[in-house]
């Protein structure tokens, strides 16, 4: 594995802090150092060993020539993971997560198709030909709101090879529709929530955005691995 793992750095973004103690997932048990006040720690050896699982999976997989979703919808890391996804070449998800994006293939499809038809026809003046003003504002504000839904995966084709989650309880439906399609999680799950759900746990604060980032760092130096290895 080419990115290597530096606990001191994760421990500086504060990846160690959990929930407080009367919010936790017993799952989480193993992964929990210890209690501070009344909160409890996260075990940043078992952050790491989760980000030696994960990383090498998703070199593998972008390697491979599939892509990997990244998903974060709270709305403090909205920015920051389509900032990481961009930086990645990959799509993602970043405002609300539209049941059926990926377990109904064809409805999400052809939306895109419509956002796709609009925009080429808007962009080449066709549209502005055919209507009035008034009428093609219309257009431009419906290719807007579409722009809003599915911008980040406009240019996913087929299903992903990964998802990736920075908060496994905010966006538990995209964890839910991968799991159903088999398409393995990469999860960076805090001590509130389950992480028998997840394929790749990575323990961690989901709520801090310099340890959000951090991660998110992690994960964007793994896919750019793969996608050297794919060219």
């Amino acid at each position: 594995m080419a990115t290597s793992v530096d606990m001191k750095a994760l421990l500086e973004a504060g990846v160690h802090f959990g929930h407080k103690t009367s919010r936790w997932h017993p799952k989480m048990a193993p992964y929990i150092h210890s209690k501070r006040q009344d909160s409890h720690i996260i075990n940043l050896e078992k952050t790491v060993e989760g980000l030696e699982a994960a990383l090498p999976f998703l070199t593998k997989t972008a390697a491979s020539g599939k892509k990997v979703l990244f998903v974060g919808t709270k709305k403090q890391h909205k920015a920051i993971v389509k900032a990481a996804a961009e930086a990645a070449g990959q799509p993602y998800v970043t405002e609300r997560w539209i049941g059926g994006m990926l377990t109904n293939v064809s409805t999400i499809t052809s939306q895109i198709k419509k956002l796709k038809d609009l925009e080429k026809r808007m962009a080449s003046g066709d549209l502005e030909k055919r209507y009035n003003k008034l009428e093609v504002q219309r257009f431009q504000e419906e290719i807007d709101g579409l722009n809003e839904k599915y911008s980040g995966i406009k240019d996913l084709s087929g299903m992903p090879g990964a998802v990736v989650v920075v908060d496994t309880i905010s966006d538990v439906n995209a964890v839910r529709e991968a799991k159903n399609l088999g398409i393995p999680v990469v999860g960076v799950v805090d001590t509130n929530a389950d992480p028998s759900v997840i394929d790749y746990v990575v323990p961690g604060n989901d709520d801090a955005i310099k340890g959000t980032q951090l991660l998110l760092d992690y994960f964007v130096s793994a896919v750019k691995e793969g996608g050297k290895a794919e060219k």
